[in-house]
């Protein structure tokens, strides 16, 4: 870790988690989180109000343990990323603001930056800078992506997404059908464990000769587990929790992988990033490290603390963004809850405050400590 590598603060805000990550270069200086999730687990889902209030009171909090974990001054920092998009408007509104106060009280630039993009770059700070290009996997409860990066600060490449639920919102709705709680993702990875895989034949969406090569479907698999599950309670047979368990995770995760592995093989990439909420899944990792190494695929899975949201991948493409010299975004930059994974970060016409090393900031620094908190 050098000295003169940018220190940067992450502030994500796109769902549940209050996350603020602190890096200098690709080295993680601190990775402070404050969740809701408890909060909404008696809802059985994200609701986006109590999400919204939740970030507003643990925000400066969180800075602040970040801050102290990292052991450096809010005057040290080179910049601030911010999560712009894509998540929850109002969840987003109160990160962007809370990193434009920061930014103009300390006479910092402002970075707001992609989600999807954040969760490929937090990889840097596990193993090492990207590969360019980057093919990456990202799974979460908003999002299955497969995106290709030759630059993540400035060219990401969607190669396949989606078209319906997203593998994480299936893991939660069958968790859900399985009175099992939320959120649905550790839990059934916990019970799949104890389960048989190739129990029930569950469907692999959009893997037939004429479906899009690189899009996913999980609705169609969400709905027959569900029928499955009513079937049997119809019948007033007990429904094998754990054999469901374990099969639907086997259908959600073959196809993923499959896909991917088939992606990096057609764009001649000899590695696979995953990343997002649902890279935490041990089945997962086990069966992409599997298909990968018959494919002479390297894999790159960051820890699972990093896969979840946190402010440490923001901080990761915020430094990177820094170190190649990005344009800034401006003051004015908005919250966008459906910004495109095209677009890394949201760059600003050059101001006075959207520039590394201002001359003049000192009638800012005068802002108190209790005036930037209050």
């Amino acid at each position: 870790m050098a000295a003169d590598e940018p220190l940067v603060l992450g502030i994500e805000t796109s769902c549940d988690e209050t996350g603020v990550g602190i890096v200098r270069g690709t080295t993680l200086l601190a990775d402070a989180v404050a969740s809701s999730v408890d909060t909404h687990a008696r809802f059985g889902g994200v609701v986006p109000e109590i999400a919204s209030r939740a970030h507003l009171e643990a925000m400066v909090p969180t800075i602040e343990r970040a801050l102290k974990e990292a052991g450096v001054s809010a005057r040290d920092l080179d910049g601030i990323a911010v999560t712009s998009g894509p998540g929850l408007a109002g969840a987003l509104l109160v990160g962007v603001s809370a990193a434009k106060a920061y930014a103009y009280a300390l006479g910092k630039p402002l970075y707001g930056v992609n989600h999807l993009a954040s969760h490929i770059c937090v990889d840097q700070l596990e193993h090492g800078p990207l590969p360019e290009p980057t093919m990456a996997l990202l799974v979460s409860g908003g999002h299955s992506s497969l995106l290709l990066a030759p630059d993540i600060t400035s060219d990401v490449r969607p190669l396949g997404a989606t078209i319906d639920d997203a593998a994480g919102e299936a893991f939660d709705k069958i968790a859900r059908v399985l009175d099992l709680g939320f959120p649905g993702g550790p839990v059934i990875d916990r019970l799949a464990k104890e389960g048989d895989p190739a129990a029930i034949a569950f469907p692999r969406g959009l893997t037939g000769p004429r479906d899009a090569p690189y899009d996913f479907s999980f609705s169609g698999l969400k709905t027959s587990v569900a029928r499955w599950i009513e079937a049997k309670r119809a019948a007033g047979e007990e429904v094998p929790v754990r054999d469901v368990a374990a099969s639907f995770q086997e259908a959600v995760v073959d196809v993923l992988t499959r896909k991917a592995v088939r992606a990096c093989k057609d764009e001649g990439v000899d590695h696979l990033m995953i990343g997002g909420g649902v890279a935490a899944n041990s089945r997962l990792r086990a069966l992409a490290q599997e298909r990968c190494e018959r494919a002479g695929i390297r894999l790159r899975v960051p820890r699972p603390k990093l896969c979840t949201d946190n402010g440490a991948m923001v901080a990761a493409l915020g430094a990177e963004m820094v170190a190649r010299n990005r344009l800034p975004s401006d003051l004015e930059l908005s919250a966008d809850s459906s910004l495109p994974v095209t677009e890394p970060h949201v760059p600003g016409a050059a101001h006075p405050h959207s520039h590394a090393h201002s001359h003049d900031h000192d009638h800012v620094h005068e802002i108190s400590k209790d005036n930037l908190y209050s």
